[in-house]
């Protein structure tokens, strides 16, 4: 079993105020952008990929007039759904649960959604729509707003945690200790790693190679406190000594010296959990 790991409060305070100066200051104002970058770049891929196919009867439209109505309509819709957002989280059943949020979220912002698509196309057709057309319309686009939520959620969706039990609970059987090679048997383990087919271990003793998925790995860590920090990487919480810039990436200095990468949809949930 892997033994607990404990700090004193002033060692913790050190570490975090450390944390602090490399990497909060500097991570509300450029997270903001880089997401903005993302989300919309996506919006525009799919706007791209909706004028290709000619998605709700726009393939009779030349392929220039269907880029100019698709692209500006998921990128505005992105906008608007970032701005639906911020009421919806507002609401506390919205709270309960990802998905119930992105849920309630597509069906809120269809309504203004709908308008929006409704004037847009009357536009770009050059005549009004019949006000007649607007409930199937309404449909189509929460059709619509619940594939672009999804899609979004899934990007930006952090990575998946592992819990120690708690205080005062007996230890619990960590399975992945079993798959430790010998050299590395009764060590405390800092951080896992993927590399091809194979994960690297890295640990008190050492690091080591052994062939298994990371999916698979993070499901066995369950009972040890830590968190898939990147697609690539699951840290334990006990390990982060401090956490720095590299230009626009977040990396966790670990135990050991090994350094640890955050993707941007990890970074916020980790720092409002106080690893840094």
């Amino acid at each position: 079993m892997q033994p607990q790991i404990r700090e004193t409060p002033e060692k913790a305070r050190e570490r975090q105020a450390a944390a602090v100066g490399d990497a909060r200051a500097a991570d509300e104002p450029q997270s903001t952008w880089r997401d903005w970058a993302q989300v919309l770049g996506i919006a525009a891929v799919v706007g791209v990929f909706l004028s290709f196919v000619g998605a709700l009867d726009t393939d009779e439209l030349p392929m220039l007039t269907r880029l100019i109505y698709w692209v500006p309509l998921t990128m505005g819709g992105t906008v608007l759904g970032r701005a639906t957002g911020l009421l919806v989280a507002k609401i506390p059943q919205a709270r309960v649960n990802l998905w119930v949020f992105g849920a309630i979220l597509a069906v809120v912002m269809a309504a203004p959604a709908t308008l929006v698509v409704w004037g847009y196309t009357s536009l770009i057709v050059g005549t009004w729509l019949p006000v007649q057309n607007l409930p199937a319309l309404f449909g189509s686009v929460l059709v619509m707003c619940c594939a672009m939520t999804a899609l979004m959620l899934v990007v930006n969706q952090p990575g998946r945690v592992t819990h120690a039990p708690p205080a005062g609970a007996p230890a619990p059987m960590v399975r992945f200790m079993e798959r430790l090679p010998a050299k590395l048997k009764g060590a405390v383990i800092y951080a896992v790693s993927a590399e091809d087919h194979y994960l690297r271990l890295h640990t008190s003793k050492g690091s080591d190679l052994i062939l298994m998925r990371l999916s698979d790995a993070i499901a066995e860590l369950d009972g040890l406190e830590g968190a898939q920090t990147h697609r690539s990487w699951w840290v334990a919480r006990e390990a982060v000594e401090s956490a720095r810039r590299d230009g626009d990436k977040m990396m966790l200095t670990l135990k050991g010296g090994a350094e640890a990468p955050v993707s941007r949809p990890n970074v916020k949930p980790l720092r409002d959990a106080s690893w840094y």
